[in-house]
């Protein structure tokens, strides 16, 4: 996950990426403690039809889009994407820095 140059938030997954203008996040949450088979991978969910680029069933965060985003060029916009990034203090960090909300 990287948040570049002050405009954009970019989310690679192997071959899978988001890129989000920072305007677009409305927030973030963070969250843990998933299964694995509900947090390893790429996944939609069928309760919030959010999106989850997965490593670890231990820590990640839930990044809120204001304007849904679409995970290829076609097919379903997603509200958020929870990610489990090696450093998720980090990633808040950076977040909070740029003016979004937790």
């Amino acid at each position: 996950m990287a948040i570049t140059d002050d405009e954009e938030f970019h989310a690679k997954f192997g071959r899978w990426e988001i890129r989000t203008p920072l305007t677009n996040i409305a927030g973030f949450e963070r969250s843990g403690g998933y299964k694995w088979w509900k947090a390893i991978g790429i996944r939609g969910s069928l309760a919030d039809h959010g999106l989850t680029f997965g490593s670890t069933t231990r820590q990640g965060v839930c990044v809120k889009f204001a304007e849904k985003i679409p995970a290829l060029v076609a097919g379903p916009r997603h509200p958020g994407l929870t990610v489990t990034v090696a450093d998720p203090d980090g990633l808040v960090a950076a977040l909070t820095e740029h003016g979004v909300a937790g």
